[in-house]
């Protein structure tokens, strides 16, 4: 049984133990419900076999269960080597979790960057995921001078989890001959709902190409299923300095992503727009709002106003600008579709880096991230709160 030790704005220290019994739609006892807040960690760094856990991907499904996705690693904290798929559930807002479970695991080789979509069609979890050969590392595979690539697979539950497909390579859809560097998410994948791409799952994703005018050469991409995630195909892609990614679908059917941003002229998220279901994207702008030390972020909405009165998007990563300096993890709110973000709260000032969002059945907001007290990486940790809590930073 895991004892917080940290305190937030005037909430009172939380205890695991003492709200496990607590079911998904009963609020922190020790605070006002409209402001409460819980955390727990979730997955601590060197337990259950593994130096290290990294990169979160949390989704909600339409049973109302999460899903708890991370990267086990066991050979250290570095992005190679030998690395699991992991995940944790819970079936009560999480108050309580499951036993951790491998979903993918190739030996010495790194199976990771967890981006899950649910089909509203079929109910089915679809979890996108890249693969390398644990000896490569990702610069000699940027370079072409590894034992393989990156290559994409994916995997399906129709049991909310619970069990897996055996995970399917499909490199050859979604991955240019030129591509070199991969990855999928990390995060979450959206499904349209706007005419006539209804229907459609569009998974952010990344990938490099060096280039003369971008040394880096990281580029962002979506990957595009319109037959219920069974086949895949490569959409529009956005370039240059971008990375990791995540997308949104905003009220008027235009899809909106925000991007790592490796243009340090601008130490903000940048941005594109897609007015065709992600088959192309716009040139490059970038959110003075939204200030990163380049660093993975968490973007997705809230709520619609034909359904819940109001329009809003979420947002969260270190908020702090300086290159390499991950802390301050921050959740912002937007009311008028991205363009501005006037509302803000800090979640946790330490050290921290990768995010992910969802929203609870109760209407809580989850965010699980990376978390610890001298570097990002020694916890995943999970927060839940509620919409009056992040009101309040405005």
């Amino acid at each position: 049984m895991v004892t917080l030790t940290r305190t937030i704005s005037t909430l009172v220290i939380f205890t695991i133990s003492a709200l496990v019994s607590q079911g998904c739609h009963q609020q922190i006892a020790q605070a006002p419900p409209e402001i409460s807040i819980y955390f727990a960690q979730l997955f601590t760094s060197g337990t259950d076999g593994y130096d290290t856990y990294r990169i979160p991907a949390l989704l909600t499904t339409n049973r109302g269960t999460l899903l708890a996705f991370c990267e086990g690693r066991k050979s250290g904290q570095g992005d190679s080597g030998n690395i699991d798929l992991i995940l944790k559930r819970s079936y009560d807002c999480g108050r309580t979790w499951t036993a951790q479970q491998i979903v993918w695991d190739d030996a010495d080789n790194t199976c990771g960057n967890p981006c899950p979509v649910q089909d509203r069609q079929t109910g089915d979890i679809i979890l996108l995921m890249t693969w390398n050969h644990g000896d490569d590392r990702e610069s000699e595979i940027k370079k072409n001078t590894g034992e393989d690539t990156r290559h994409v697979y994916v995997t399906r539950s129709t049991d909310d989890g619970k069990t897996w497909s055996q995970p399917q390579r499909i490199t050859d859809s979604v991955k240019k001959p030129e591509w070199r560097w991969y990855a999928t998410g990390p995060g979450i994948g959206i499904q349209l709902k706007t005419p006539p791409y209804t229907g459609r799952l569009v998974i952010p994703c990344d990938h490099s190409i060096v280039a003369e005018n971008d040394p880096d050469g990281y580029n962002s991409h979506v990957i595009i299923s319109d037959d219920n995630g069974r086949t895949w195909r490569i959409g529009g892609a956005i370039t240059p300095k971008v990375n990791e990614c995540q997308i949104v679908e905003l009220t008027d059917g235009t899809l909106l992503i925000n991007m790592r941003n490796y243009d340090r002229s601008k130490n903000t998220r940048a941005i594109a727009t897609s007015s065709d279901g992600g088959e192309t994207f716009s040139a490059v702008s970038h959110d003075p709002a939204l200030v990163e030390p380049i660093c993975q972020a968490a973007f997705i909405r809230y709520s619609l106003e034909s359904i819940n009165g109001k329009n809003r998007l979420l947002f969260s990563n270190p908020a702090q600008p300086d290159s390499g300096n991950r802390k301050q993890m921050t959740v912002r709110l937007s009311l008028d579709e991205g363009k501005t973000w006037p509302v803000s709260r800090v979640l946790y000032a330490g050290p921290s880096a990768y995010s992910s969002l969802a929203i609870l059945p109760n209407n809580d907001i989850a965010c699980l991230y990376e978390a610890g007290e001298k570097s990002p990486y020694e916890t995943i940790t999970f927060a839940s709160f509620t919409l009056g809590w992040l009101a309040a930073g405005k």
